[in-house]
């Protein structure tokens, strides 16, 4: 990279400057903060040229310079004012490499430089630089501890000083609005402000902190505080409580933002039954259980913020017994009502043979009127003859309710071997009205006899 100079030595004569770095006249670098900051300058001389001695100047706001440090080729370097022990050449041989370094760069070394090259014939040459210094952005987030039922409030704050200044944004699911400021401090701040509710606590709620110095936004990641009153309720698992039954126990289940610490145990508004003591937040029984047992069961439960209590009722059954009972109780219901059915359908029958016993006897009377009847005509009939003489003695009818049969007898029987006598006859008429109707016919045909029966 050729740069022309031209400088009077009797004439005027201009003559060509090589510098290796910067290539350019004016430069603009940037750098961070308590970092170390290079500024480049090296002059490559040609045939008979030679650098004599090399400087760096700051230019101040007023439009003066500054000096820093001076190298000569044979006077070694000298550095200057505030500068002292801050700033260095990179070489040993600055007048080789004048390239200039600030081990930690502070702010107030933001500024325009200039690398000034005397070389002997040619001249002097400089090469302008100027330096921006970044400072990193200090950051920080503060979480306000709410309490549910709070108005619209400051949820959380987030801080970040730098230069350039940062840009702060919000990263959430909660719902709120973010509002940022700067002071004249260069520091930019932004508030998160929210309704509180418990169902926030928890939630994330991160600040991003964006800077041109930073490859990507630095997360302050941050949870949300709600704080709320607990929920107290009280748990006896799954198993049927009963006498004798062991290691029971009832836990007082909690909700609430601190955890509950404070959790007092009470039964029947009283101390608790012997053997039987809290332990955090279960109750223990030590012993098995007693019918004497039952009972209200409470648990109060406090934090920061408020107190809440359950109650449990207690009811114990006799263990395996109570299977026992409730089968035998089932058991005897259905015996009471097969005893009701019973009694219902004797009831019935009895009514129903008494009504049957009463139609008998009415028909029996009927049938003996008629049976009369008919005897008094046989007997107006009965041959003259004076070999046979005949007792006659009215049909007697009786009845058997046992075997619902009907018997017809007439006195008295016939004289053996008498001629003429026809088989006893037996023959079964059809049903007219629920009863069956029979035909006897006495040997002798002297008298006949006819009977209803059921």
């Amino acid at each position: 990279i050729l740069n022309l100079n031209c400088v009077r030595l009797g004439l005027s004569v201009c003559v060509q400057a090589v510098f290796v770095e910067p290539s350019e006249p004016d430069t603009s670098l940037r750098s961070l903060a308590e970092s170390e900051t290079r500024l480049p300058c090296q002059y490559q001389v040609e045939g008979e040229e030679s650098v004599v001695q090399v400087t760096w100047f700051k230019e101040l706001e007023d439009g003066t310079k500054e000096q820093i440090i001076t190298a000569h080729f044979s006077e070694g370097h000298t550095e200057f004012g505030r500068y002292s022990g801050r700033v260095r050449f990179e070489s040993s041989k600055p007048t080789e490499n004048s390239a200039l370094l600030i081990p930690s760069t502070q702010e107030s070394d933001e500024g325009r430089y200039t690398c000034h090259i005397s070389v002997f014939p040619s001249g002097n040459f400089d090469r302008h630089i100027t330096l921006a210094v970044w400072i990193l952005p200090i950051s920080s987030v503060d979480i306000e501890d709410l309490v549910e039922g709070q108005s619209y409030r400051i949820a959380a704050s987030c801080r970040a000083v730098g230069h350039p200044l940062p840009t702060l944004t919000w990263e959430t699911d909660l719902p709120g609005q973010a509002q940022s400021r700067t002071s004249e401090s260069r520091t930019v701040s932004s508030q998160y402000y929210l309704h509180p509710l418990r169902s926030m606590n928890g939630k994330q709620l991160d600040c991003l902190v964006w800077h041109p110095g930073l490859e990507q936004p630095r997360r302050l990641s941050h949870r949300l505080v709600v704080h709320y009153p607990p929920d107290a309720t009280i748990a006896a698992g799954k198993q049927d409580w009963f006498a004798g039954l062991e290691n029971a126990e009832l836990t007082c289940e909690s909700g609430g933002h601190p955890k509950p610490q404070n959790i007092t145990w009470t039964w029947r508004g009283g101390a608790l039954p012997d053997q039987v003591s809290a332990v955090g937040e279960k109750l223990v029984f030590g012993r098995a259980l007693r019918m004497n047992d039952s009972g209200v069961y409470e648990c109060v439960v406090k934090n920061s913020v408020g107190a809440a209590k359950s109650e449990y009722v207690l009811t114990e059954s006799t263990g395996d017994n109570l299977l026992l009972i409730i089968i035998g109780s089932a058991a005897g219901g259905l015996v009471m009502i097969m005893v009701i059915i019973i009694l219902l359908v004797n009831r019935y029958h009895r009514h129903r043979n008494k009504k049957l016993e009463m139609e008998l006897s009415e028909r029996t009377e009927e049938i003996n009127t008629l049976s009369r009847q008919a005897s008094s005509r046989r007997l107006n009939s009965v041959s003259t003859d004076p070999r046979v003489q005949v007792q006659t003695q009215l049909p007697a009818a009786s009845f058997s309710a046992e075997n619902k049969t009907c018997r017809l007898e007439t006195w008295p029987p016939a004289p053996p071997g008498l001629a003429g006598a026809e088989p006893l006859e037996s023959q079964q008429r059809p049903m007219i009205r629920g009863y069956r109707t029979f035909k006897q016919i006495h040997p002798h045909k002297t008298n006949t006899c006819i009977n209803m029966c059921i």
